[in-house]
């Protein structure tokens, strides 16, 4: 018979420890916004949302937390950071509404002899009479041991002196907290182990920060030594370097702990990832594993050319699990294969010709740094399309187009018809304006009319940036008959010349 899996709470802690993320604050009501997806679609255990007595927006966020988890069950799962001070935290989270307490207390011999400048027997004794205050009033409390890391290290004594005081109170979880991240896996790994064989029937919970860019090793050397929790933060905030990722640290132990269970919903990592990132201000990097923006995108012909053939370059972490999709980035390195997939993703089938120009325009850009996106590629399909029915009798050589304050734009145009090369200097109510008047000149010279503009349209993908290619189709009338060019560049007055060129070429 198979083992059966043992159960690994998660408490995130984002709107508490990863609110000191620096310049980070928020509003009561994004504080529940956040609480609630976390508990009703991330289905975190418990989470963490407030130090006690910091302020009174804090405060206000907390009571509105709690209304709503007392009334749709959850009030047990909502836990505030509270401190050793008599009866005046306790009388705060009965205020609020509150009902779990979670006690900071001193973990290491250095912070409670040069922090609290105390004895361990005195502070021993203020945290139990706390215990008992908020056990006689109704709440649950668990105890954290702050600096535990440090104290593990350089006083280990002290801190089995403190854990043989503790698991004689009225105490639900011990949180050991890594305070300023300096333990490595194997350390993680050996001071739990120890602490779990000693203690085998306390619940401990294990706090990673990353100030190493460790915390999720350590998390999954932590839960591997006994750690019945884990705290988390949406986007590994938190203070400094931050905390250990929720989204990070779930995806490594669905994957490499096969022995172990959470709650945690994968698919709803993503999209709390993004609210969290929107109000906080905070930028999730774009190659932030799981929820980072490129993390999923393959941007090397090769790879997407495996991923055809039996899909080569698949790994454990696919993007469905987290309600994402695969793309297939479009630049100078990403090849055939790669617009074919994206081309497939919009149902856009192209003969082999084609799919060859279509592919130079993209290296073409991407040697320009340009950004091309899926939603570029109707746009330079068309380009292309229309380009291949017309002959270039006509070439825009070179032209310099200026624009400054208090001055008409101008253009200084070279052009090339039929072998031939003319300049011409123009000013105008606008660069596109002068750029037409400069033509107008040269047409003059050869005693030929230029069609009428009728319409001048200029689009850009849906939901493009201000980097996007940007599309201008001009209507134009010619011998009492109408057509449209089209023009493609990143540049709007580029692609309007570009569409002029395309009709100087058809009349």
């Amino acid at each position: 018979m198979s083992t059966p899996q043992r159960y690994i709470e998660v408490m995130d802690t984002t709107l508490r420890d990863g609110e000191q993320t620096s310049g980070v604050s928020f509003s009561p009501i994004e504080k529940l916004t956040i609480a609630q997806l976390l508990l009703t679609e991330v289905k975190v255990d418990r989470i963490e949302i407030a130090s006690a007595r910091v302020s009174e927006g804090e405060f206000a966020a907390v009571k509105t937390i709690t209304k709503w988890a007392k009334a749709n069950g959850f009030l047990n799962k909502v836990e505030v950071l509270t401190f050793v001070d008599g009866d005046v935290s306790v009388q705060w989270m009965q205020k609020a509404g509150a009902k779990v307490m979670n006690l900071l207390t001193k973990g290491s011999l250095n912070h409670l002899t040069h922090q609290l400048k105390k004895k361990p027997e005195q502070h021993f004794e203020e945290v139990a009479a706390v215990i008992a205050l908020a056990k006689k009033k109704g709440l649950e409390c668990n105890v954290y041991l702050e600096d535990w890391s440090n104290g593990m290290r350089h006083s280990k004594e002290y801190v089995f002196q403190y854990l043989d005081f503790l698991q004689h109170l009225p105490v639900k979880r011990i949180m050991l907290p890594d305070t300023l991240g300096v333990l490595i896996p194997s350390e993680v790994y050996e001071y739990i182990s120890e602490i779990v064989q000693r203690y085998p029937d306390i619940h401990f919970d294990f706090h990673a920060h990353n100030d190493y860019d460790l915390g999720t090793a350590n998390v999954l050397e932590g839960v591997k030594a006994g750690a019945r929790g884990i705290h988390l933060t949406i986007n590994g905030m938190g203070e400094r370097a931050g905390n250990a990722p929720l989204a990070s640290a779930i995806a490594v132990l669905n994957d490499f702990m096969p022995s172990v269970k959470t709650t945690v919903v994968e698919e709803s990592l993503y999209t709390v990832s993004k609210l969290v990132e929107t109000f906080s201000g905070f930028r999730i990097p774009v190659n932030k594993p799981v929820v980072g923006e490129n993390v999923f995108t393959q941007t090397a012909g090769i790879h997407a050319d495996g991923d055809k053939k039996n899909k080569l370059y698949f790994s454990d972490l696919m993007p469905e699990r987290f309600g994402r999709r695969r793309e297939y980035a479009l630049g100078k390195t990403s090849g055939k294969a790669n617009i074919e997939n994206n081309l497939q993703q919009l149902g856009i089938q192209l003969s082999e010709p084609d799919l060859k120009k279509v592919t130079q325009r993209i290296i073409e850009l991407g040697d320009r740094k340009e950004v091309v996106t899926q939603a570029d590629l109707p746009y330079i399909i068309s380009d292309i399309l229309d380009s291949n029915t017309i002959e270039n009798k006509v070439r825009i050589e070179n032209y310099v187009l200026t624009h400054a304050r208090m001055l008409r734009p101008s253009v200084t145009l070279e052009i090339v018809i039929n072998g031939e090369l003319f300049e011409e200097h123009a000013q105008g109510d606008g660069q596109y304006d002068a750029f037409m008047n400069a033509l107008k000149k040269v047409y003059k010279k050869k005693k030929q009319e230029l069609p009428t503009l009728v319409d001048y349209a200029v689009r850009i993908p849906p939901g493009g940036k201000s980097d996007a290619l940007c599309e201008t189709i001009i209507t134009w009338s010619y011998n009492k008959k109408e057509f449209k060019t089209r023009g493609l560049d990143s540049d709007q007055t580029v692609s309007a010349i570009k569409a002029t060129q395309k009709m100087l070429n058809l009349i």
